[in-house]
């Protein structure tokens, strides 16, 4: 566990210069999960029409995360109503790299010298009757780049989960593959032994052909795992079929995907028997405090990785209860898929701060690719909220040079850590904030943890009771 007991006086301050955001990629070949989980650059020669998640009723962001500095680790993947069966596949997948993940990375070397494993979400389309999802997998103990992406799909018309594969007739197999190896033979990296030996096992297509998804003009993107179809130096390989070559190819399925992505309709329907939305909290507070942490005794609640439904609610009713407020270091997907949240935490009279796009350790990503998970996340916050945020905390607490000088956002660490995520018990929780507490101190809890949320109102209710007042970490550092 990387601990952060650091002078207050040392732990609020900064202001750091900018990096601007550019994107990166080669021709031909590329490491597209990079693409969507560090460096937001798209690879290929036609866009992925974007969705927003926040028109998606009754969605869930399913988030975890362990900030042990022997295995950090990040995931989150989506729970739609009337998915479930797509839903259940990508829970399946996270729980075995995150098996394994936890299995090997504490194996060998000291801590701090690990890799983290992150797994993080991006829709393809969710309109009308079909959804698609794609999962980014870094992982720092696999080996070569430990980069993985998939695509899930789900026919709400036959109410049934469909492979990448499943876009693809089966009686156009033949010519689906045959045009691929066509495109992939002659590239870099690549000879006609290795492609056809790639496609050689059928039994292992489905495998092979496990990120594919359309474009806005219709086009089908297939991606290659590193090292599948050419040498692993050379990195993933993207083949971008015409609209025009693909529809022929395509299944019933396949072809309303690709009707969905190039004219979305305006609303996601699977079958669900119902899609609760919880309901947000309304309660309003003045963007004015008159509290002096120089005359009174205070303390600055932060909770990373939200927001999360329904515990981001839950919270903000228990701080309203007090009249207490916090400062919330959201998750850029997370803001996208709940921006309704994000504006009551700020409507409350919470401070809204930046916790990075995807949750990577930023000190292992370029200034680029750190400038793009900030910049992305603020540009979303300001999109809820109306106003950019000034403050970041990076992800693990894990900040550098490079990091300082991608952002002018104000790094803000913590003095005491609940260890919340290793202990899923309110009470313990709880009494690591009561029994530990000092005047000043930044205190790290996380919103996405359901036993954590339960906590605070005993942690009010104590505190209160001696005389502290809650504030943000902007107010305390103007007042102390």
């Amino acid at each position: 566990m990387r601990t952060h007991l650091l002078f207050p006086s040392l732990l609020l301050l900064g202001s750091l210069s900018l990096t601007a955001a550019c994107s990166s990629g080669s021709s031909g070949t590329s490491d597209t999960a990079t693409v969507e989980a560090r460096s937001g650059s798209s690879s290929g020669t036609a866009p992925v029409r974007a969705v927003d998640p926040s028109k998606i009723k009754g969605l869930r962001i399913v988030n975890d995360s362990s900030e042990d500095n022997s295995c950090p680790f990040a995931t989150s993947y989506p729970d739609v109503p009337g998915a479930e069966a797509m839903t259940a596949v990508m829970k399946r997948y996270v729980e075995q790299r995150l098996a394994t993940f936890r299995s090997t990375c504490g194996d060998d070397g000291e801590a701090g010298d690990v890799g983290e494993l992150n797994i993080s979400h991006q829709f393809l389309v969710a309109s009308g009757d079909v959804l698609g999802v794609r999962l980014t997998t870094q992982d720092g103990t696999a080996a070569g780049s430990g980069l993985d992406t998939r695509t899930y799909w789900y026919d709400g018309q036959a109410g049934a989960y469909r492979t990448a594969l499943g876009l693809v007739a089966d009686g156009s197999r033949d010519a689906f593959v045959a045009d691929l190896k066509k495109q992939l033979k002659g590239r870099d990296g690549t000879d006609a032994d290795t492609v056809d030996g790639a496609f050689a096992d059928r039994s292992n297509l489905g495998e092979l052909l496990n990120d594919m998804a359309f474009t806005a003009n219709g086009g089908l993107r297939v991606t290659f795992a590193r090292g599948t179809v050419g040498a692993a130096p050379a990195g993933s390989y993207v083949v971008t079929l015409s609209r025009a070559t693909v529809t022929p190819w395509l299944s019933a399925f396949g072809k309303r995907v690709q009707r969905q992505t190039v004219r979305p309709s305006d609303s996601l329907d699977l079958g669900a028997a119902a899609t609760p939305t919880p309901a947000v909290p309304t309660h309003t507070a003045s963007g004015d405090d008159d509290t002096d942490c120089g005359k009174v005794m205070c303390v600055a609640l932060t909770f990373d990785d939200g927001p999360a439904a329904p515990e981001t609610a839950t919270l903000l009713a228990y701080l309203a209860r007090y009249n207490a407020r916090a400062t919330f270091f959201t998750v850029g997907q997370n803001v996208a898929a709940h921006p309704d949240l994000v504006r009551a935490e700020a409507r409350a009279g919470n401070e809204v701060g930046n916790h990075s796009w995807s949750h990577p350790d930023l000190t292992k990503l370029t200034s680029e690719q750190i400038a793009y998970q900030l910049n992305r996340t603020s540009t979303a916050i300001k999109a809820a909220t109306g106003k950019a945020p000034t403050l970041f905390r990076p992800p693990y607490g894990a900040v550098n040079g490079t990091v300082r000088h991608a952002t002018t956002l104000s790094p803000v660490l913590w003095t005491l850590d609940t260890e919340d995520w290793k202990y899923p018990d309110a009470t313990k929780v709880a009494q690591s904030v009561i029994g530990k507490v000092k005047r000043n101190d930044v205190v790290l809890m996380h919103d996405i943890h359901p036993t954590s949320v339960a906590a605070v109102p005993e942690i009010l209710r104590a505190l209160t009771a001696r005389g502290y007042h809650f504030v943000t970490v902007s107010h305390l550092r103007a007042t102390m």
